[in-house]
This record gives structure tokens, sequence and C-alpha cells, in this order.
């Protein structure tokens, strides 16, 4: 269990003053070098808290900064241009292509919709020449972009695993890093998110429902506000707060696989996104490193799953309408994660539909992983 934590900080947002959690920044260099203080932080992050700011401004990290920003640029090319160019990607998998706005449950649960849209790209398909990016793509210097960022987000996410694996005393072939081999299948994946401003997507469309990533790490990031966690334990169990973003740093959380691959010890972070200025458009890059497809581990149902397996049923759960979605175990939505939260089963209002109002009812907020 974590420990209490001081929100000593608070931002108002519809209303009402709202935490902007605090949490560990790590240095990226010192990571690099396997420094033991900063590998016994970032262990003691991920195991008490699920999340940290990483630090990029040395100089082991500054070129990974410039990446993020040229793939910034490419994200406001390419949702900016006209739906037909963007549905060139098409929605080839589920980690895989270009998804239009309001594919999925928004940020406020039951009834809602997303406010984005997301235009993913997976590591193996660049890794393999990519046959299934649309030629636009290929014959500009976007590809370029892309596959640089990629490899800057696989690089800093294998030295974090690294130091983690150094930390719990992992050897040989238990080490984390060995079920994240470079070679092998995952459905490790670059997605690139445009939050659109709610006069257009409309009040029942807005933000990114609350879940827990499939990933093992997830890389984060944005200049904008907009994300929020949970943290764990006691205190933090009462209410989402923001995180501020941070100059200089990435944002980065646990996922279920590293939580089931750590036998539970480590947290895999709870967080949505909602529209903090409802008139902007915001923008996020998230890389999510996942393990090899056949890896295996036990679940928190106590089943012993493959890394494929939970990521295609999770998904799947997902882009499930909100009701099939309520039916879900929470063991899954959230990863086992347990929440008990002020902001649960409050009245929520479902939207209208073909001019009749639905009435409110009692609901649990549900969400699942990106």
């Amino acid at each position: 269990m974590a420990p209490q934590i001081d929100a000593p900080k608070t931002v108002e947002w519809q209303g009402k003053r709202v935490p902007v959690w605090s949490m560990q920044t790590i240095n990226y260099g010192l990571l690099l070098s396997q420094d033991p203080a900063e590998v016994e932080k970032v262990l003691n992050a991920c195991l008490e808290d699920g999340y940290f700011y990483l630090d990029l401004q040395g100089i082991d990290g500054r070129r990974m900064l410039a990446d993020q920003q040229e793939t910034l640029k490419l994200m406001h090319r390419f949702f900016e241009a006209p739906i037909e160019q963007k549905n060139e990607f098409g929605l080839i998998s589920s980690h895989l292509g270009y998804e239009p706005v309001g594919s999925r449950t928004g940020a406020f649960g039951a009834g809602t919709k997303d406010g984005y849209e997301m235009l993913k790209v997976s590591r193996d398909e660049i890794q393999r020449g990519s046959p299934k990016v649309p030629s636009p793509i290929k014959n500009s210097g976007d590809l370029a972009v892309l596959e640089d960022s990629i490899g800057s987000c696989n690089t800093i996410t294998k030295v974090i695993l690294s130091a983690l694996s150094t930390g719990m005393g992992l050897v040989g072939a238990a080490r984390f890093e060995n079920s994240h081999r470079n070679e092998r299948p995952s459905t490790t994946t670059l997605s690139m998110m445009h939050y659109l401003p709610t006069e257009i997507t409309g009040k029942n469309s807005q933000g990114h429902q609350k879940h827990t990533d499939i990933s093992s790490l997830t890389l984060l990031f944005s200049e904008q506000w907009g994300l929020q966690i949970r943290p764990p334990g006691t205190c933090g169990a009462r209410e989402m707060g923001f995180v501020e973003p941070k100059p200089g740093c990435a944002f980065v959380h646990v996922g279920d696989s590293l939580r089931f691959a750590s036998g539970m010890k480590m947290q895999s972070c709870i967080h949505r996104v909602v529209p903090f200025n409802p008139n902007e458009h915001r923008y996020s890059i998230a890389y999510f490193l996942r393990a090899e497809d056949d890896t295996m581990f036990m679940d928190s149902e106590g089943r012993y799953v493959t890394a494929g397996q939970w990521h295609d049923e999770k998904f799947k759960a997902f882009t499930d309408p909100w009701q099939w979605q309520a039916m879900a175990p929470k063991s899954m939505i959230l990863g086992g994660m347990v929440e008990d939260g002020e902001d649960d089963g409050k009245a929520v209002e479902a939207p209208v539909a073909d001019e009749k109002v639905v009435a409110t009812a009692e609901v649990k907020e549900v969400s699942v992983n990106a």
C-alpha cells in the first residue's frame, strides 16, 4: 500500500479545486548510467505510486525531446488533413491505423463518447519495412520522423525496464527486458492523439475514459493540461487529480503487464484525460512498450495468460459499447487495481438521443485501457 500522499497544490476545474498530484522526478542520464541511487528511486516510484516524471534535459535525453517535437509537427500535418487522407491509414488492427473521434467511451463514463482522434503506428510494422503504411507517408520525410520517435521511445523505456530489473535483483532470463526483445512480435505501439475542442465534438464526446494501460510501461509526452491520475492508497483513492505538464520531462507510468510480471508488486496507474480547457486542441504522444506476444504471466484473476491474449481481451472491452463495458470485471478494466473514490457511483446524465431525454441513473464510471 502506498503511503499517504499530500496534495499541496490544487487547480480550478469545472468550478472546484482539484488536486495536482506530486510525484518523483527521475534523471534519465543517471538511470542510463545505472546509478544505484537513481535505480532505487525509480523502483520505489513504481512500487509505491506507479508513475513518475522522467527528466530528459541532459545531453542523453535532449535528442529524444527533439524527436518528439518533430513528431508533434507531423501530428499537426496529419490531423489537419482532410478526412479522406486520414482514412488512407484505416484501422488495420486494434493497435495500428487511424481511429476517428467517438470510437470509444468518453471521460465521463456511461453513455458518453471520447473526444479524440488517434493515429497508431506499430513498432513491428516499422521494423518490417512498413508494408501497411500508406505511400504518402513512405514517400515523404514523415516515415523517418516516425522511425526516430519510435527508436527514441524504445531506448528510453528499455533503459527504465533494465533499471527496474536491476533494482529488483533479477538476473538472466528473469529480467524484464528479456520478455521485451526487439526482434520478437509484440503490440508495442506509438499512439498520437488529438483531442478536439468541446464545441466541435459536443458535450457528450469528451476526453479519454478512466483505465489502466495494457502496456508494461507507457511513455507520455504532452505540453498541455488534461491528464488525471488516481494515486494508489487510501489517500489517493479518494479523488482523481491532474498531472502538471513539466517542461523537459516525459510522464512515465506502469501498465498491467509489468504489474503482473512483478507479481503484483508494482502499481498500474489509473488515469483518464479530461477537457481542462474545452476550447483548445490538445495533442499527446504515447509510446506503449508491451511484452512479447507469447510472454506468459498470471493476471489479477489468477489466470495464466499471454501478453497477446491480455492485449486482445482488454482491447475488445475497451472498444465495446459502454453497456457491455459495465459488465466487464474491474480486474480487466483497471488491471486489478482497487479504487473507492468519491467521484464514483454518482448520478450521470445519459446523452440525449433522437430528441428523447433518457433519465439519469446511478451508475459506476466505467473505463478500460488504451
